[in-house]
């Protein structure tokens, strides 16, 4: 099976940073592992330069990594590094790579005195980057541009697919509010679908271009969870991180308004175990969205930090975890995202990928609930009920609350008592669904492929 390069929204980052560091800053690309960092930066260093090295500090030998120990003559540290290589190195137009550098901290720490020195650029990627063993002793280098990476967007996907002109017509669509039409928006609903299916990582993405086979796909990304618990078993012995990981599809199938630890360990919270989901946080295996207690527009000040949704970064891992202990054959949300037939009882997939859309967009995720008496006849209050706003969006001062449909039913009774709660605050809503855009009095329904234009 060949690997393929894919093209990675990414590089334009990349490229500004080299730009407007002109060598005075590291780049430091931070993600998941899998996602392409490593692919990426190789790319880069061999479009965009003269020379490279790589250090894989995953494979790198003892040599290589003893001269991270020398690093006060940098002369030496170079000629050394071009012998061991076997690669020239030219000032001001070559890049040496720190791949996987949080496997060897001591290379990180050196960052600063190598960008410094200003001869040649540096790029390092890494996961797990904050966890305690990987910072332990050591001094983080202010002199990195850290830079987030994430598993392909939808757009990128369409891209890796051939479908070059699709997000043109779904961008054209939604800044002009112009609807597509039903037989078009069936056809985009099912490439979207495609996308919830194989999900974002490069791994996957090129397996089903390869096979066009769901089964093989669904192999390469059990393979890639799999590396996930056994780095987190690596992190958390005891097992409770991978058992909180393996657990969220699980949980919010359960259609709560939190994820609740004590279902799924013992006299759990999430108060006990604060460093545990600091470092899932660190993993970016993972996107949280908090419960924010005050509806002024800073969400990360009044955020309930121990009331969370927890959902996989990639939803096609998503898709694979909720049935991670049974044949592919068995399971049912393939079957029905391919056949237009996910239920309400399935309607969590959706949320898991509107809410990757959200934070690949550069969105932190938070969620609203409240309660309610409802009115009865005799005009006294009646039973309590609960309302939950799957997300809200900070934009200009304002909220843009978020309800989210796993079919085309346009209802959204929470974002109306939301607006009647809150209508000073509130600028647009949404209401994500699966039918084709449109407006239905102030709130703007939209496909669940165009969430990331929000």
């Amino acid at each position: 099976m060949g690997n393929r390069i894919f093209k990675r929204k990414v590089y334009e980052r990349m490229l500004k940073w080299k730009r407007e560091s002109n060598g005075h800053t590291a780049l430091l690309i931070k993600g998941a592992r899998r996602i392409g960092k490593s692919t990426i930066a190789e790319t880069f260093a061999r479009q965009e330069y003269e020379s490279y090295i790589i250090i894989d500090f995953s494979i790198a030998d003892d040599a290589v990594k003893e001269l991270f120990l020398h690093i006060s003559d940098l002369n030496y540290f170079f000629l050394r590094l071009q012998s061991l290589t076997g690669v020239s190195l030219h000032e001001r137009k070559s890049v040496i790579i720190f791949d996987e550098v949080q496997l060897y901290p001591i290379a990180r720490q050196a960052i600063k005195h190598l960008v410094k020195d200003r001869r040649y650029d540096y790029i390092e990627t890494g996961s797990l980057l904050s966890i305690k063993k990987n910072v332990k002793n050591i001094v983080i280098p202010s002199e990195e541009t850290r830079i987030s990476m994430y598993p392909m967007d939808y757009e990128e996907f369409l891209w890796a697919t051939g479908k070059t002109g699709s997000y043109e017509l779904i961008r054209y669509s939604y800044e002009n509010s112009k609807a597509l039409g039903d037989a078009v928006n069936r056809e985009m609903m099912r490439e979207f679908r495609l996308y919830m299916l194989v999900g974002g990582m490069p791994q996957a993405v090129n397996a089903y271009l390869e096979s066009n086979d769901f089964s093989t796909v669904d192999s390469v990304k059990r393979n890639i969870l799999e590396l996930y618990i056994d780095d987190f078993r690596k992190i958390d012995p005891s097992g409770r991180i991978s058992r909180l990981f393996s657990s969220i599809p699980a949980e919010l199938s359960r259609n709560v308004m939190r994820y609740k630890i004590g279902s799924v360990i013992e006299n759990a919270t999430a108060s006990r175990l604060s460093e545990l989901l600091m470092d899932m946080a660190d993993s970016m295996t993972v996107n949280f969205a908090y419960h924010a207690n005050d509806l002024n527009v800073g969400f990360a000040l009044h955020a309930d930090y121990n009331c969370f949704k927890m959902f996989l970064a990639d939803t096609g891992l998503f898709v694979t975890l909720a049935f991670m202990d049974k044949d592919y054959t068995e399971n049912e949300i393939y079957r029905k995202l391919l056949s237009d037939k996910l239920g309400t009882d399935l309607g969590y997939v959706y949320e898991n990928v509107v809410a990757q859309m959200l934070k690949s967009a550069g969105n932190e995720l938070f969620y609203y609930t409240f309660k309610e008496n409802g009115p009865v006849p005799s005009g006294e209050d009646g039973p309590v009920r609960s309302y939950e706003i799957d997300f809200l969006l900070s934009r200009n001062n304002k909220i843009c609350p978020v309800e989210i449909k796993s079919s085309g039913y346009n209802s959204h009774k929470s974002l109306d008592r939301f607006h009647e709660k809150y209508s000073g605050r509130t600028m647009q809503r949404y209401l994500i669904y699966t039918k084709d855009l449109k407006k239905d009095k102030d709130i703007l329904c939209l496909p669940a492929y165009m969430s990331a234009l929000i």
